[in-house]
């Protein structure tokens, strides 16, 4: 009988699958020496958060990363797909063995061979409609968040507060600076 290498699949996060992985196929545990991404809070998500996008105009932090349970590329994408309540268009990934021309799948598939894991899924939002597909400013997004009130409110600050401490942006301090939603511990 042949022994089959066992494939493993890499989860990359910065913002709510941290803290709350709800039932996401991964590990109890979050590495924190993922790749350096341009992470930005640069998105208004459909219930008015203001959250966490790769946002290739920002400055790399470092991001996280958890090992899937499945070995199994499409069950990892279905799994990650149900938990961010997204289409399968928005869960990319790549291969350590890819050829890549995207910038950050190359950053990616570099990490991927320095770690020894077999491939990388992320969630791949972009700006929202509601900033026009573009990219908002730091004072249009606090000028945002500044205009919620009740749950709406509560919920972004909760998103914020909660990022992971390294994911620590531009726009993430004008926040802290202007509204004084300092980074929680994760529940």
């Amino acid at each position: 009988m042949k022994n089959y290498k066992k494939i493993k699949i890499a989860c990359i996060g910065w913002g709510s699958l941290i803290w709350n992985p709800e039932n996401l196929a991964c590990q109890n545990k979050w590495f924190e020496d993922g790749p350096l991404l341009p992470i930005e809070f640069t998105r208004i998500s459909g219930n008015n958060r203001v959250t966490l996008i790769i946002d290739k105009n920002s400055s790399p932090v470092r991001t996280l990363w958890s090992l899937m349970l499945h070995s199994n590329l499409d069950d990892c994408i279905n799994s990650l797909m149900t938990r961010e309540g997204t289409t399968k268009e928005n869960i990319h990934y790549t291969s350590a063995n890819d050829t890549c021309e995207d910038k950050f799948e190359s950053l990616i598939k570099k990490w991927l061979l320095e770690k020894h894991i077999d491939l990388a899924i992320w969630t791949g939002l972009s700006f929202s409609k509601k900033t026009n597909s573009k990219r908002p400013t730091v004072v249009e997004i606090i000028k945002h968040l500044e205009q919620l009130t009740g749950t709406e409110r509560s919920i972004a600050e909760e998103y914020i507060r909660l990022a992971p401490r390294q994911i620590d942006t531009e726009y993430r301090r004008e926040i802290e600076n202007k509204l004084g939603w300092k980074y929680l511990q994760g529940k």
